[in-house]
This record gives structure tokens, C-alpha cells and sequence, in this order.
């Protein structure tokens, strides 16, 4: 299983990706030195901002057009990527600064990397 958490949570406390395509703000890159950032793997700028201008209402279509985002070359070689490391690194987080992870693009790149 994948686990996911706030980068603002995090203490370096175990094996990183951040998942976003925005530097989470407030986050110095030396707090995160260890963390691979991955943001070619997060939600196009299009898509992204469209689904900010009401999270809520367009979040079952976000998922689905985010799910076909996944299945780019680029965006299907990541996945694969981070689930080798995921097999060097069983605890490896997918960290995020979402700060409502259920209702951001998380639960969709989850289900995604656990699909193969």
C-alpha cells in the first residue's frame, strides 16, 4: 500500500516523493534535500486549475480526466518509476500539499500505481 502524507507533516522520517507540480510554499528545498520531486506525475496546470475553481463539484470529473492524463508515455513511465522504488522502499511516502488529501488527486495516482 501506498502512503500518503502532508508535506508539511513531514520529518524526513522515511523514503519521499512529492506528488505536486507546485513547490509547496513555506518549504525550504533544504527541508526536503532527501525528497524526489516528481511533478510531472500531478495534474496538468489546465486541469489543475480548472478542478481549484470548485473542488467540490468537479472533483468525479477531475478524477476521470486525471486518470487519462496517467496513461501518457511520460506520466506511465513515472508510475512505473515510483513503483521500483516503492519496491526498494516499501514505506515510501507520496507526499503532497494538499490540504484535503481525499478530495485532491492523491486517491487517483494511488489507485493508478496499485493497478499494476
Amino acid at each position: 500500500m501506498y502512503e500518503v502524507q502532508r508535506v508539511y507533516d513531514y520529518h524526513a522520517q522515511q523514503p519521499a516523493i512529492l506528488v505536486d507540480r507546485l513547490w509547496p510554499r513555506g518549504i525550504s528545498k533544504e527541508k526536503l534535500h532527501s525528497v524526489q520531486w516528481f511533478k510531472n506525475i500531478s495534474p496538468s496546470t489546465p486541469l489543475r486549475q480548472w478542478f481549484h475553481q470548485d473542488r467540490a463539484k468537479h472533483f468525479e470529473e477531475f478524477c476521470q480526466r486525471y486518470k487519462q492524463e496517467l496513461q501518457q508515455p511520460e506520466q506511465m513511465q513515472l508510475l512505473e518509476t515510483i513503483r521500483q522504488l516503492h519496491q526498494h522502499h516499501p514505506n515510501l511516502l507520496l507526499l503532497t500539499a494538499s490540504k484535503n488529501i481525499a478530495l485532491s488527486h492523491l486517491p487517483v495516482l494511488v489507485n493508478e500505481l496499485l493497478q499494476h
